[in-house]
């Protein structure tokens, strides 16, 4: 178990490195560019391989203990140790990173985006995923940063270099955004690791916040908290994500939302809910505020896009709709009781699920139409997709009821036991504050309904007067990427005991202190 926890971290970064060396003669296959891609494809599914072999070698009935743990000093001075290890909480966070890498790179293998050489495509994403696996695995805060920061450079150049109109203003609009959270973060974190006198994670989350006084709490959250904040995103901090989602490539924009905004909600609950009590009591009020603004916001925002005549751009629709997603994942976290943290963690891995598979699917469209234009999308002569491609037209339409949040479907669950969370939130939190709070999501889930329904309606369906001109439906290659994020949205939806088992008891451990 630590062999493998170890070789999921650090896999990726060889693989990386080998992606850049010329490919040895037996496997050059057609071409030197087709032999770096099946590279990317073996290494990422290796990756999967082991991460599903980790969590079938998961003592589920113990989730809330540390496990696959390696523990080794590096810099003593500092008492900074390389410190890795899995519970409930990062193992899922830790299988969707996988899952969605691997699904990206064979998605890349039949339809490579147009730029330059696939060799520096394929070091880049097995970077981003090699430092997106490590932010989920390790456990001592100096060691989190680096792992969090480790992801910008290779994100910023898939988008400046594979993204379409406007890349170099939106890649360039996302790296300042995000290094200048993280410098304030970086600073939050000293505070924290130089009061207490460790850095390690576990210590910290056991000792609950008792060896820091309550001022240092205090900001250490807010620091640490507009880090996170921005890499969310939250609103007002989320002006670089429209940009960056539209610009950048379809896989590029799949683990921008499946993969890299878990990172920042990730750090609210793993650093701040444990290690900060106080401080994060202070700012609760004020984090849920700022995320009901961002679940009517977000949804007010789609629902402008979606108008006919506003040439709204399909990309920038979901972009907007992930603020809002991700703003009841925050509401979740704000409450600070177990019901309102799973369902954050679930809403996590729901919107992972949901908003990959809508990424993937309105990417298929602009590559069959050349636009992901709504007015021109809607007014093509003819029915709209169901009429040219079924298939495509009818996941396109069921990724969209379960973004809405249909029952049965995982999009439900988070959004109800964050709202539920909301209703009764913890010990020191303004109840009729977080009542009115928990009217405004319940209404933003209206908002999400609405304007979803709008793009089923203006995209999927067209005028039937006409004998439609068919376009390509789902290729087999793209059946093959996208089933699995169906399958899991179903399950999860049916079944959730499945991952709120694994959370909970570590919810529930992680909120008590250290206890189980």
């Amino acid at each position: 178990m630590q062999f493998l926890l170890a070789f999921i971290v650090v896999g990726p970064l060889v693989g990386a490195a080998a992606a850049l060396l010329p490919a040895p003669p037996g496997l050059k296959g057609k071409s030197p560019d087709q032999a770096v891609l099946r590279h990317g494809v073996t290494v990422t599914g290796a990756i999967l391989v082991a991460a599903i072999v980790l969590a079938l070698g998961f003592d589920h009935d113990h989730p809330s203990k540390m496990q696959a743990t390696t523990d080794i000093s590096w810099i003593p001075a500092l008492d900074v140790r390389i410190h890795l290890g899995i519970d409930g909480i990062s193992l899922p966070l830790l299988v969707l990173t996988a899952l969605l890498t691997f699904l990206c790179a064979l998605y890349s293998y039949f339809k490579m985006p147009d730029g330059p050489s696939p060799k520096a495509f394929v070091a880049l994403v097995l970077l981003l995923e090699s430092g997106t696996l490590a932010t989920f695995a390790v456990l001592d805060l100096l060691l989190f940063f680096l792992a969090f920061e480790m992801v910008l450079i290779p994100m910023y150049f898939l988008i400046a270099r594979w993204g379409g109109a406007q890349k170099q203003a939106a890649a360039w609009k996302f790296i300042l955004y995000t290094l200048l959270g993280s410098v304030v973060m970086l600073l939050g974190l000293l505070l924290i690791g130089l009061n207490s006198g460790t850095f390690d994670m576990v210590a910290l989350a056991t000792d609950n916040g008792r060896g820091l006084t309550s001022s240092v709490q205090v900001i250490a959250v807010l620091a640490i908290g507009v880090g996170l904040a921005v890499k969310t995103p939250m609103w007002p901090l989320h002006s670089w994500l429209p940009d960056a989602h539209t610009a950048a490539p379809t896989v590029g924009s799949v683990l921008l939302a499946g993969v890299l905004l878990k990172m920042g909600t990730y750090g609210f609950v793993r650093i701040l809910l444990p290690v900060a009590p106080d401080g994060m009591r202070t700012f609760a009020p004020s984090l849920a505020a700022f995320a009901v603004v961002g679940i009517v916001y977000g949804s007010l925002a789609c629902l402008a896009l979606a108008r006919p005549g506003s040439k709204g751009d399909l990309k920038r629709l979901i972009a907007y709709s992930s603020v809002g997603h991700m703003g009841f994942v925050l509401l979740g976290i704000a409450t600070m009781t177990p019901t309102g943290v799973n369902g954050a963690l679930f809403a996590n891995i729901a919107h992972g699920l949901i908003t990959g598979l809508l990424f993937f699917l309105v990417g298929a469209v602009k590559d069959r139409y050349g636009t992901a234009d709504l007015d021109t999308l809607s007014g093509a002569t003819g029915a709209a997709l169901y009429g040219r491609a079924p298939r495509l037209g009818g996941l396109l339409a069921f990724a969209a009821v379960a973004s809405l949040g249909l029952p049965g479907l995982a999009g439900f669950w988070g959004e109800m036991l964050a709202l539920f969370g909301a209703f009764d939130p913890a010990d020191g939190l303004s109840r009729p504050a977080f009542l009115t709070f928990m009217s405004i999501g319940a209404f933003g889930t209206l908002l999400t309904a609405a304007y979803m329904l709008i793009v089923v309606r203006r995209v999927c369906m067209g005028d039937k007067r006409e004998e439609p001109h068919r376009i390509a439906d789902i290729q087999t290659y793209e059946f093959a990427a996208w089933t699995p994020l169906a399958a899991l949205t179903v399950l999860a939806g049916l079944w959730p005991a499945v991952l709120l088992g694994l959370t909970d008891p570590a919810v529930q451990k992680l909120l008590a202190g250290g206890k189980s």
